[in-house]
C-alpha cells in the first residue's frame, strides 16, 4: 500500500474513533482503538526508507496483537454490564477483568518478551552490523537541514609556508 492512503486509513481510523466516544458508542470505540493501535503499529513496524511497505516479517506479530484485542474486547464486552452488581469469578477477578487483564496486558507482554528473546536468531550481530552499516552509508550521502556544514577554512599563513608577522 501507499504511504498516503496508510495514513488516510490513520486518519478516517481516527476520526471514527472521534465520532464514536461523541456518540458514546463505547463497545465500537475500544473495537475501533484496537483497529487504530494494530494500523499505526504495523505501518510504523514495516516502512522502508523506500518508502515501501515489507509486512511479511511482522505479519504474524500484528496478526497475533489482533487476535488478542479481538479475544480480549470480546470477552470483555460481553462479561460486563454497567449494571451488573454481583460478579463470577476467575482466578480471583471478576471474569470481564480477568479477560481484560489477560488479553490486553499479559499476553501482549508476554509476546513482546518472546520477541525481545528470539529477536538474537533473527536479528544477529550480522543482521545488526548490516543494518548500521546500511544507515551510516545513507547518512553520510544525505543532506540533512539542520546539520552545519563542514566548510574547510583556508589555511593560515603558517600553513601555507609564508612568513608571519611576528
Amino acid at each position: 500500500m501507499a504511504r498516503n492512503t496508510i495514513m488516510a486509513v490513520i486518519g478516517t481510523l481516527s476520526v471514527a474513533l472521534l465520532v464514536a466516544a461523541a456518540m458514546g458508542t463505547y463497545r465500537v470505540f475500544s473495537y475501533l482503538g484496537a483497529v487504530f493501535i494494530l494500523t499505526t503499529l504495523a505501518s510504523a513496524s514495516v516502512e522502508r526508507a523506500d518508502g515501501e511497505f515489507d509486512l511479511a516479517p511482522y505479519t504474524g506479530l500484528v496478526a497475533g496483537l489482533g487476535v488478542l484485542f479481538l479475544i480480549g474486547l470480546t470477552g470483555i464486552w460481553l462479561m460486563w454490564s454497567p449494571g451488573t452488581t454481583e460478579f463470577t469469578y476467575l482466578l480471583g477477578l471478576p471474569t470481564s477483568t480477568f479477560f481484560y487483564v489477560l488479553f490486553l496486558w499479559a499476553l501482549p507482554l508476554l509476546g513482546a518478551i518472546y520477541y525481545s528473546v528470539v529477536f538474537d536468531r533473527i536479528g544477529g550481530e550480522a543482521v545488526v552490523e548490516a543494518i548500521m552499516s546500511d544507515a551510516r552509508a545513507a547518512q553520510s550521502d544525505g543532506s540533512f537541514p539542520l546539520v552545519p556544514r563542514r566548510v574547510q577554512s583556508p589555511p593560515d599563513r603558517s600553513e601555507r609556508g609564508e612568513p608571519t608577522d611576528d
